[in-house]
């Protein structure tokens, strides 16, 4: 019987992992089940049970899993950094971001704002306190908010309204056809975040989940990981 490999993910690891996942199936003979979404989504999945061998989070989620002991420390490895961006349509004219006023300047002209959960999504969050900064939280008739990036940039590429913008992880945007990284967050509202990858505990696939952390982590894998966002 095939072996079933169960991963729960931030969203921001599903570019990589789409990348990876049919060289490594093909070698292990197994199945790679991925959810992906905000991560303390993720992290509210697996305290409700859902089967899991793999973890892939914001390091702070890990490390609060492992303390949980649901997550096994010793098998913990960082993917890598991801940096917060800012999105636009696929052929918008390029956006400057080089400033806080330039990225106050591009959200007020928006009609429409597009970004993640502001509630479990590691981008989300942050952007609501960005736009708390800007001053532009209350403008509720032209934020839209979604489960996670993906889900984000996936409607902001269909976005009608000329001159919508978006907000999430840069490996999100890169992995979605439709929409155009224009740039990150300026200072001093950039958002790096370190993605670490753990085995579950009690992982009924516990031995498949550690050869995928060394898939993920590989130097041989240091270029698809940059292409993804990663650095």
């Amino acid at each position: 019987m095939e072996r079933t490999l169960h991963l729960l993910s931030g969203g921001a690891a599903q570019g990589l992992l789409t990348r990876l996942q049919p060289a490594f199936e093909a070698k292990h003979g197994c199945r790679i089940a991925g959810t992906y979404g905000a991560v303390g989504l993720m992290k509210d999945k697996l305290l409700a049970g859902a089967p899991c061998d793999l973890l892939i989070l914001s390091h702070a989620l890990i490390a609060d899993l492992v303390a949980q002991e649901r997550a096994e420390g010793a098998t913990a490895a960082p993917v890598g950094v991801v940096k917060t961006g800012v999105a636009l349509k696929a052929g918008a004219a390029p956006a400057a971001l080089r400033t806080e006023g330039d990225l106050r300047a591009l959200l007020q002209a928006a009609p429409a704002i597009y970004f993640p959960d502001p509630a479990k999504a590691t981008a989300g969050i942050h952007f609501m306190k960005v736009l708390h900064a800007l001053g532009l939280a209350g403008e509720d008739g032209k934020l839209r908010t979604f489960p996670n990036g993906a889900t984000a940039m996936a409607a902001l590429a269909q976005a009608a309204e000329p001159g919508a913008v978006g907000c999430t992880q840069v490996t999100e945007i890169l992995f979605t056809p439709g929409v155009q990284l224009a740039g990150l967050l300026p200072p001093p509202h950039e958002l790096a975040t370190t993605y670490t990858a753990a085995v579950a505990a009690g992982a009924q696939e516990a031995a498949l989940a550690r050869e995928l952390v060394a898939a993920l982590t590989a130097a041989q894998a240091a270029g698809v990981r940059r292409d993804c966002g990663f650095e």
